[in-house]
């Protein structure tokens, strides 16, 4: 049974499997015959809100041939307390795979445990995977092979975004640098336990001088809320502008996972020059993601 749960437990060679066949799907996204979900149910299992998300895994598990059912937490017995092993039995029997998006990874990890079904992280507090490997197929279209290139991650160095970026960058063999203020970045244990070329700094223009790419993603994660003005007062600067772009390469890309706070982790001049990029970047969350379940439900 196989689960995308996490990039740090994703082998490399299923990164890449992943990364070639969506080319394929991308290309050929009404073709007949590529229909490896048909007959099958797979339910979205939603704590967090979402658009992008929600649209791209409800449309993408309906051209593969199946039939998206989602499920807010709150509506069913999870929100009243109930087991998150209770709930996965019962839909392990009923479903043949699951899409979750919630706060903790290890609700994940325990529902594809007891589930029996393959399971997908949509998103928690310690990984975003299905976003990452959506940004590095946007930059493979547009710049060729990620392999020995190198990324600049601007902003809350700890959350989720550059985590999964960090476990990429390790097995894909390309150099991230993280460019956060010290009590934004990721811890030391991550990076032991990751290992590869990974850069960590709080000085934003050394981080980038000579990247392939600007990355950045919003200041105030869901469910740090409280923290907002606390969180802007410390990561003011640190943001993707055209003064920091001329640091990086001539043909440098600069994405953004959305939804984006324009004056803040990017200025709206930089935000629409940048925009196809970055709205191809959000249309590529189809292609991958029936690429990822393709892959799950594959021998």
């Amino acid at each position: 049974m196989k689960h995308l749960l996490s990039l740090e437990s994703m082998t490399r060679e299923a990164m890449e499997a992943v990364l070639k066949a969506s080319a394929g799907f991308k290309q050929h996204r009404d073709a007949p015959d590529r229909k490896p979900l048909a007959g099958q149910t797979w339910a979205l299992i939603f704590s967090k809100s979402s658009t992008r998300t929600r649209v791209s895994f409800e449309v993408g598990i309906h051209e593969l041939g199946g039939r998206p059912l989602f499920l807010n937490a709150n509506d069913i017995q999870l929100g009243r307390g109930e087991p998150i092993k209770d709930t996965a039995r019962v839909l392990g029997r009923m479903l043949h795979g699951a899409v979750i998006r919630t706060f903790a990874q290890r609700d994940v990890e325990e529902f594809a445990q007891f589930s029996g079904i393959p399971t997908i992280n949509a998103l928690t507090d310690d990984e975003h995977p299905c976003q990452v490997l959506t940004d590095i197929h946007t930059f493979q279209e547009r710049r060729g092979s990620i392999q020995g290139k190198i990324v600049t991650f601007v902003g809350d160095g700890a959350c989720n975004m550059p985590i999964s970026w960090i476990f990429a960058a390790a097995k894909l063999g390309f150099e991230l640098r993280i460019a956060a203020p010290k009590a934004f970045q990721p811890s030391e244990e991550i990076l032991r336990r990751a290992g590869g070329n990974i850069q960590v700094t709080d000085d934003l223009q050394a981080a980038a001088k000579g990247s392939d790419l600007l990355y950045t993603d919003v200041w105030v994660s869901m469910g740090k809320e409280a923290e907002s003005a606390d969180r802007i007062r410390q990561l003011q600067g640190y943001q993707v502008n055209a003064a920091l772009l001329q640091r990086a390469k001539p043909d440098a890309l600069v994405m953004h996972c959305l939804p984006a706070y324009r004056g803040k982790e990017i200025d709206d001049a930089t935000f629409e020059a940048n925009a196809d990029t970055i709205f191809e970047q959000a249309e590529n969350r189809l292609h991958v993601q029936k690429a990822i379940m393709n892959w799950l439900v594959q021998s």
